[in-house]
């Protein structure tokens, strides 16, 4: 498996990601992740129209909240234009607890514990902590699968480009 070495820092350690960058114009790569209602979801059960995969280390951490609630409360004008999802390695039980608990309602959460997939696939997969985590990012795809938008935090504990992840996503629908 490709290793992208020093990618990012997490609190200002550099860290390794396992798996191979996504850059934009590439096809988005597959995934295996499991839903709230505990199937699993890959990339073509999504929806073929402009999909948000916003991706935090944990829902329980004050950043990860705060990105997943930025996309849900701006996502709500687009209706079912947009398909937008919040991926991370909490279990699904804690991921549907958290939407109940901070009313998020236009991001649908899946969870990579299943098998890392996603982690793995995407390039997002952190290496040599304590404990798997998925470092911070933000991709968006078109209907045909193909990434318009990728942006990996370069320090984990720090918010993505919300205004440019948004622009992409909107560009996309009109």
């Amino acid at each position: 498996m490709d290793k992208q070495v020093g990618a990012i820092t997490f609190k200002g350690k550099p860290v390794d990601l396992v798996g191979k960058k996504v850059n934009v114009g590439e096809t988005a790569p597959d995934f295996r992740c499991v839903s709230q209602s505990l199937e699993i979801v890959n990339l073509a059960a999504t929806p073929a129209k402009a999909r948000l995969f916003s991706v935090v280390p944990s829902l329980d951490t004050a950043v990860c909240s705060a990105q997943t609630k930025k996309f849900d409360e701006s996502l709500a004008a687009l209706g079912d234009k947009v398909a937008a999802y919040t991926i991370s390695l909490d279990l699904p039980f804690a991921q549907k607890r958290f939407c109940g608990t901070e009313n998020v309602r236009n991001m649908q959460t899946l969870s990579d514990v299943h098998d890392h997939s996603f982690g793995k696939n995407w390039g997002v997969l952190i290496e040599g902590l304590p404990l798997p985590l998925l470092a911070r990012s933000v991709f968006v795809v078109d209907s045909t699968g193909k990434v318009v938008y990728a942006e990996v935090v370069k320090e984990v504990t720090e918010h993505p480009n919300y205004d440019a992840a948004l622009a992409a996503l909107k560009s996309l629908v009109g």
